[in-house]
């Protein structure tokens, strides 16, 4: 199959991260023949961080598959509003509803532990050294220190902004639970995937399973590849 012909992919992260976080999934889906962009924003404002994903559809080619990875999913819930974009992947990831901001929706399920370890400083909220075992608990010491050292850090309202569409009650949707996260509650992941109609793939992971089972969220976004290429 020509590579003209593959859907390309256009990741989209979380907090307290950046487009490297998708490091391990990139190569292996260029190498399959997909384009692949990784979003990079600020954390500055929803608006614009959906503006930046919108964007980074205009280099790869049409049909495109959305993969937002935690607060990337409430991103991706409105960027995917574009007509280039077919399919939606969740990764541990937020989808708030139409009457529904990140906070409020998080607001429905117990607090995760994470929560006990940042600060704000500099109009930022910040990760602390503390708290990546909460994000990042089944990496390495180094990768988690990596994970760390690459944190992109939101200003203190993000989580309550909010921006018109909510792609997954139109376009089909792959969401990874992963059972054992203490940053986006697994709860929530399961009421989510449901509520969107997903197809459902759990990881025995922490908020990261890209980096720590990359393998099983690649079959996941080739699956997503498949049918969209099938419709």
């Amino acid at each position: 199959m020509s590579k003209q012909n593959k859907p390309s992919i256009v990741f989209a992260h979380g907090l307290w991260a950046d487009g490297s976080c998708f490091g391990k999934l990139i190569p292996s889906l260029q190498a399959e023949g997909h384009e692949v962009i990784a979003a990079q924003y600020g954390l500055d404002a929803l608006a614009t961080d959906v503006a930046a994903v919108t964007a980074a559809l205009g280099p790869v080619s049409s049909p495109a598959i959305l993969v937002g990875h935690s607060y990337g999913g409430t991103v991706i819930t409105a960027a995917g509003a574009d007509p280039r974009v077919a399919g939606l992947v969740y990764i541990a990831a937020l989808a708030p509803d139409a009457d529904e901001t990140s906070q409020s929706l998080q607001a429905k399920f117990p607090v995760t532990d994470v929560f006990s370890h940042i600060e704000v400083a500099d109009g930022r909220i910040w990760l602390k050294p503390s708290g990546t075992v909460c994000f990042a608990g089944d990496l390495s010491e180094q990768e988690q220190a990596l994970v760390w050292a690459t944190q992109g850090v939101p200003v203190p309202d993000l989580f309550d902004q909010k921006v018109e569409g909510t792609t997954w009650r139109a376009k089909p949707s792959w969401y990874v639970v992963a059972r054992r996260d203490r940053t986006v509650h697994p709860e929530l992941q399961h009421f989510v995937a449901k509520r969107m109609g997903a197809a459902v793939v759990e990881a025995d992971s922490s908020h990261v399973p890209m980096l720590s089972q990359p393998g099983l969220v690649l079959d996941v976004i080739r699956k997503a590849a498949a049918a969209v290429q099938q419709r």
